[in-house]
């Protein structure tokens, strides 16, 4: 790139701005580029602004991404780097997600400051989610449980867990190890018991379509194990949604020259789950997902998702 300075958009969050460090590590290592040549620049999302209701009222994913891509549409980034859970499906005109890092542990971890793991939760008790697909797969494993909002970034959420306003909190292990802060995790919880959120653990970059420079920089670092995975859940995904409401989970994962996907969809109570899988060679693996969501939604059937929009 012939520019002095590569910027960098992203969150303000810790855990946002460790995921942006750390893509310029490695765009610096892969290219030997002085460090001092990335600016991180943070710019403030709507989801960041809103604190006051679940993301899913006021308008779902694209709250954590709209204000990063019109900067990156008007030029005043040159890359911006997200969490791929948070990313919609369908991106603006002249952006493309074009590099993936290594993704990093799937799970989601529980969290408290007295019980050792869910299950030994007391009848009764506070978890505190705002997550749309952790409240329904709370609900249907654990309807005795009561769910209360805990909205914010990481340290957020863990300082009102420490002054009680729940007993304990879900939040992505790949966060709490990518801030450093894997000892506050109670214990991980296995994806058999509860199914991630699509691309969770994945980080992505971003460029305008027509950047050639920039792409040819990131795609250097691109992990192709990840975006395979990724791929098959985001396709998943985009076959789904058509409600924002609508708690969908799925992992990818690859075993040799084939990938195994699961998914699942969820009424909010977590009264109702339609589940799948698919075993394929890699190559046929968009078409395998769009298969299982198709499968799920005849399951469903039309009635399940008009009594959530």
């Amino acid at each position: 790139m012939t520019q002095t300075v590569i910027r960098i958009g992203t969150r303000g969050s810790p855990l946002a701005l460790a995921q942006a460090h750390e893509v310029a590590g490695r765009l610096a290592t892969a290219h030997g580029i002085a460090l001092e040549r990335f600016e991180i620049v943070v710019i403030r999302t709507s989801g960041d602004r809103i604190q006051d209701r679940p993301l899913s009222e006021a308008g779902g994913k694209g709250l954590f991404t709209k204000e990063i891509e019109e900067a990156l549409i008007d030029g005043r980034i040159d890359l911006a780097v997200h969490s791929m859970k948070d990313m919609p499906t369908l991106l603006p005109d002249g952006l493309e997600i074009v590099s993936l890092l290594p993704r990093a542990d799937v799970r989601d971890a529980f969290i408290s400051l007295r019980w050792p793991t869910l299950a030994a939760l007391p009848a009764g008790a506070r978890l505190g989610t705002s997550s749309l697909r952790r409240s329904a797969q709370i609900r249907r494993s654990r309807p005795d449980l009561v769910i209360v909002p805990l909205r914010g970034n990481v340290q957020t959420r863990l300082r009102k867990l420490a002054e009680g306003e729940a007993d304990a909190t879900l939040l992505a292990v790949a966060g709490l190890d990518r801030l450093g802060m894997a000892d506050r995790i109670t214990s991980p919880i296995s994806v058999d018991e509860m199914l991630p959120a699509v691309a969770q653990g994945a980080i992505g970059i971003e460029i305008r379509s027509n950047d050639s420079a920039t792409r040819t920089l990131v795609t250097a670092i691109d992990d192709a194990p990840t975006a395979r995975t990724v791929g098959a859940e985001r396709a998943f995904l985009a076959r789904l949604e058509g409600s924002c409401r609508t708690p969908i989970a799925a992992l990818a994962r690859l075993d040799g020259g084939s990938l195994h996907l699961r998914g699942e969809i969820l009424s909010p109570d977590g009264r109702t789950v339609h589940s799948g899988e698919r075993t394929v060679e890699v190559g046929h693996a968009i078409t395998a997902a769009i298969d299982l969501a198709d499968a799920l939604l005849a399951a469903a059937g039309p009635k399940f998702f008009e009594g959530l929009s």
